[in-house]
C-alpha cells in the first residue's frame, strides 16, 4: 500500500464517518441543556451569581 492510497482512505474516512460524527456530537450538546431532567440544574446555575447578594439589597460592601 503506497502513502497516497493510505492518505486517501483516512480522507474518505474523515469526509463520510468524521462528518456523521461531529454532526452526532453537535447535536448531543447543543440539545444537552433542554433534557427533561436538567431544569433545576439550569435553574440553580442561571442563578448562582446571586448567590453571595443580601435579599435587602445591602451588600455589605466594607
Amino acid at each position: 500500500m503506497s502513502p497516497h492510497s493510505t492518505y486517501d482512505t483516512l480522507r474518505h474516512l474523515a469526509d463520510s464517518w468524521g462528518l456523521v460524527a461531529t454532526m452526532i456530537l453537535f447535536l448531543v450538546l447543543a440539545l444537552w441543556p433542554f433534557r427533561p431532567g436538567a431544569r433545576e440544574h439550569n435553574e440553580a446555575a442561571a442563578n448562582s451569581i446571586f448567590d453571595d447578594e443580601d435579599p435587602r439589597g445591602n451588600d455589605n460592601v466594607q
